[in-house]
C-alpha cells in the first residue's frame, strides 16, 4: 500500500508525511532574519495578552463562586457541596476558551487580538481547536514542572518561541504586520 496522494488521477510520488515537492517557503513560513517585523515585541505583547486572558477566564469562575456561596446561604449550607464543581468547571472553561479562540478564524485569544498578535503553525497555517487546547495544557504543564524560568527560552531564539511553542510547532507573529505582508505580496 502506498502513501502517495491522489491528485486527480496522477500521483506525484510525494508522501503525505514528507512532500519533497513543497516549496521552501511552505516548509518554513516565517523567517526572523527575512521578516524581523513579524516578531518584534511579540514576547511583551504575549505577556500582556496573557494577563488580559486571565481576567477574562476568571470572570465566570468568580461568578460561579458567588453563585454557589449565595446558594449555600439560601439552602442553609447544603449548596456549598457544589464547590467541588468549581475546579473541573475552571479546567473545562479554560480548555474551551483557548481551543475555540486559538482554533477560531483569528487564531488568537481576546487578549492576543487586543495586542495584535496571532498564533500560526510552523508552516503558516491557522491553528485548530485541538492545537489551541493542547497549547494551553502544555503551557501550564511546562510552567508548573519546569518553573516559570522556562519562559526565558523565548529570549534566545529568533522567532521568540517558548518551549511549548517549539514542541507543538507553533509561532506567534504580529497580526498587523502579517496583514501588510499579505497586501504587499498581492500587489
Amino acid at each position: 500500500m502506498s502513501d502517495t496522494r491522489n491528485t486527480g488521477g496522477s500521483t506525484s510520488g510525494a508522501t503525505w508525511r514528507n512532500n519533497p515537492s513543497a516549496s521552501a517557503s511552505a516548509q518554513q513560513a516565517y523567517d526572523p532574519w527575512l521578516q524581523p517585523e513579524l516578531f518584534r515585541g511579540v514576547l511583551t505583547k504575549r505577556f500582556f495578552a496573557f494577563l488580559i486572558d486571565l481576567v477574562i477566564l476568571s470572570i465566570p469562575i468568580i461568578l460561579a463562586v458567588i453563585f454557589v456561596t449565595l446558594f449555600g446561604i439560601v439552602t442553609l449550607g447544603l449548596g456549598w457541596f457544589l464547590f467541588w464543581l468549581i475546579s473541573p468547571f475552571s479546567v473545562i472553561w479554560a480548555l474551551l476558551y483557548y481551543g475555540m479562540s486559538l482554533g477560531g478564524p483569528n487564531g488568537a485569544t481576546v487578549g492576543m487580538r487586543m495586542m495584535d498578535i496571532e498564533m500560526r503553525t510552523w508552516t503558516g497555517e491557522r491553528p485548530y481547536f485541538i492545537l489551541g487546547a493542547v497549547h494551553a495544557v502544555l503551557y501550564w504543564v511546562s510552567v508548573s514542572f519546569l518553573t516559570p524560568l522556562v519562559l526565558l527560552v523565548g529570549l534566545f531564539n529568533g522567532r521568540r518561541r517558548l518551549l511549548h511553542d517549539v514542541v507543538l510547532g507553533t509561532v506567534f507573529i504580529n497580526s498587523n504586520v502579517q496583514a501588510s505582508v499579505v497586501q504587499t505580496t498581492r500587489v
